[in-house]
């Protein structure tokens, strides 16, 4: 059965047609999904109960079953939630002064392959629909009883690798009469998938854009990234060029900061020479410790050295703030340790 939550307004008014029902049914079944956080066909009290027995027979409506919350002293809140078909998939709620970030997954498991990261030890089954992304937003929102104000799409998974997906995602999160979540509070993290780098330029949307670099040179990168044995540092450059010069957007670039891989001042000298001339800005990140990967956060006296050295060499960039560190805060820890594929002391 489709989920109600699989559509743009647009769409939804297209569907509740083909059921034979009139348009503005399908604003109000809008309206009540997204501004009065009811989901329940039965409580929407201005449809007919004919309707509401065809909504019930038609599309699944329910949230997401929360298996597990965990809640770091930082107010960072991390949710295991259960799939219809079983799959678990993780979300990460992160209260900033702006307002409160969701971290949303786009995949169940990952077949990226990056070696920093807990979601590659559990390969891809499926691409998430663009309605199990919006019944993320939609079970936090209404487990905190507050809307949620910013969606980062960085949790499990390569989004571009399930563009269609989670491009509807974006317009549904994003429509006026919906939760009206602004392009500029959206943002997509991709590992560097050319294709969609090129494709997410003509969007003409004001989302923005983040790529996951990690690494200075092509030798580093492509030992903790293999997508760079596909798509080297030399053709995303261009990529990044030309995604900058069609959309008139800074990109934003990931840097996870690793013991003894890519955390050098040289490293920092080579990374400055690569983006130079590009609107860019680097977000520098400690890692957060996954020990079956066998790689460690850098020092903070690499990491302040390593920040310094940019700014010395006129790269924009922040430290950002560490989130979670106190609980399975890395994108598939906490998966990964239910399913049995992770021991109990990665922090």
């Amino acid at each position: 059965m489709k989920s109600i939550f699989d559509f743009t307004a647009k769409q939804m008014s297209d569907a509740f047609e083909e059921i034979g029902e009139r348009p503005f049914r399908a604003k109000q079944v809008y309206e009540w999904l997204y501004t009065k956080d009811v989901h329940d066909f039965d409580e929407m009290t201005n449809l007919s109960k004919d309707l509401r027995a065809k909504l019930k027979a038609t599309f699944a409506s329910h949230y997401l079953d929360i298996v597990e919350k965990q809640v770091s002293k930082d107010g960072t809140t991390k949710y295991l939630l259960r799939l219809e078909d079983g799959g678990l998939i993780e979300t990460v709620l992160m209260i900033h002064p702006y307002g409160k970030s969701l971290c949303v997954t786009s995949q169940l498991g990952c077949n990226m392959g990056c070696k920093f990261c807990a979601s590659g030890l559990l390969k891809k089954q499926r691409n998430l629909t663009s309605g199990e992304m919006v019944n993320q937003v939609m079970t936090v929102s209404h487990d905190l009883k507050e809307r949620i104000s910013h969606v980062v799409i960085m949790g499990t998974g390569e989004p571009f690798d399930n563009y269609d997906n989670v491009m509807n995602f974006i317009y549904t999160i994003n429509e006026p009469k919906g939760l009206a979540i602004g392009a500029r509070h959206i943002s997509v993290s991709t590992c560097g998938l050319i294709p969609g780098i090129n494709k997410f330029a003509n969007e003409g949307l004001q989302v923005n854009l983040a790529i996951s670099l990690h690494a200075p040179n092509d030798e580093i990168r492509s030992r903790l990234m293999p997508i760079n044995n596909t798509y080297n540092m030399d053709d995303l450059r261009v990529a990044i060029s030309n995604y900058i010069d069609k959309t008139n957007r800074r990109v934003t670039l990931e840097y996870i900061l690793l013991k003894g891989i890519n955390d050098e001042v040289t490293h920092a000298r080579m990374l400055a020479h690569y983006l130079r001339g590009l609107n860019v800005y680097v977000n520098l990140i400690p890692y957060n410790t996954v020990i079956e990967n066998g790689l460690e956060k850098a020092s903070d006296r690499k990491i302040q050295a390593f920040k310094d050295e940019l700014i010395r060499l006129h790269i924009n960039c922040t430290l950002r703030k560490e989130h979670g560190g106190d609980i399975d805060g890395a994108c598939g820890q906490l998966r990964a340790k239910r399913e049995g594929r992770m021991t109990d002391n990665e922090n």
